[in-house]
């Protein structure tokens, strides 16, 4: 009788060994958070898009400048503001008076990794100009197409507390974002160590964070996981039954659209993959839901009258659907 064969099928060896050294060069700066940069290294992993909002003063734009650092990424940061135009964010084409013609500038969008600060102080017309580049990783100016490089990741912070001056993100473009990540207050020990790092000289140890992937392997590991990380069909159903619970549950408005469950997908992969396995699991998708969904689904005023939120809504949704075993 042949021995039977419990290793996976797949060796993501080195996905786990490059994702817990970027853990390791993060840390030397960023005091816990493991759960934001789990989730973040998921969204680049997956190729797509996060949305961070927490309090001033989290490090919030310190995580994506450094985790752009640790994948040898290009990065740029736009500051969002009331004033700010289209063109200030995709570029705009110039007169240039040796040749007499119009030549294209891009603008900051054209990089990596890109943090839009406080992305709720910019108006709509500006918001509107991220939908394109956002779901196809292309301009189009002037009747020219130009298509975004490899990885192209938009992480946006907005603040919950300061209201004054903002603009609510519309449903397309919140919809565009594969996650929204909550970013809470350090506990006491995780402070106390960032006291010590910046009474030690905090750009120092900037200075010693390295990078450890370079694009063509991200890309190659990325591509791996689509191939050959294995969801089961009744996964697949699972996925579906927790997008299709939030169309037709009471308390919520607005549910989610079929994006959702391919983001949950897709996202679930990713961190199976991080996690060391070549198959996803149910834990996966119900550590995701949150994040994935929490920023599509409208409540009901009712419901929001009763002080509930979104994120107990999507934890009674996964606790009534069946898990498939």
């Amino acid at each position: 009788m042949s021995e039977l064969n419990l290793s996976v099928r797949t060796d993501f060896e080195e996905l786990n060994q490059q994702v817990a050294e970027i853990k390791r060069e993060l840390s030397k700066v960023i005091v816990g958070q493991s759960e934001v940069i789990e989730l973040l290294l998921t969204a680049i992993l997956s190729n797509g898009h996060a949305l961070l909002e927490g309090p001033p003063g989290v490090a919030k734009t310190l995580m994506a400048k450094m985790l752009a650092k640790t994948i040898k990424a290009d990065f740029s940061r736009i500051q969002f503001t009331p004033d700010l135009l289209p063109s200030d964010v995709l570029g705009t084409s110039v007169f240039i008076p040796g040749s007499g013609k119009f030549e294209f500038k891009k603008g900051p969008v054209f990089s990596n990794i890109i943090l839009i600060d406080e992305i709720n102080r910019a108006p709509a017309k500006t918001q509107a100009a991220l939908f394109e580049v956002m779901e196809e990783r292309q301009i189009t100016a002037d009747g020219i197409t130009y298509p975004m490089t490899y990885p192209f990741i938009i992480l946006a912070t907005q603040n919950p507390i300061d209201q004054e001056g903002t603009y609510s993100l519309p449903e397309a473009q919140l919809d565009r974002f594969l996650f929204k990540i909550m970013v809470t207050y350090p506990a006491f020990e995780e402070e106390v160590s960032a006291l010590q790092l910046h009474h030690e000289g905090f750009s120092a140890h900037m200075q010693q964070v390295d990078g450890i992937l370079d694009i063509e392997t991200l890309q190659r590991l990325k591509d791996k996981i689509i191939k050959e990380v294995h969801v089961e069909p009744r996964l697949l159903e699972y996925i579906v039954k927790i997008s299709n619970n939030t169309r037709e549950n009471k308390f919520i408005y607005l549910g989610t659209s079929p994006r959702a469950s391919i983001a949950m997908l897709n996202s679930s992969k990713a961190l199976a993959a991080i996690r060391g396995r070549d198959f996803v699991t149910p834990e996966d998708i119900q550590d995701l839901a949150t994040p994935v969904l929490r920023h599509r689904i409208i409540l009901t005023p009712e419901k929001e009258m009763e002080g509930a939120t979104t994120d107990q809504i999507i934890q009674m949704i996964i606790q009534k659907i069946e898990v498939p075993r």
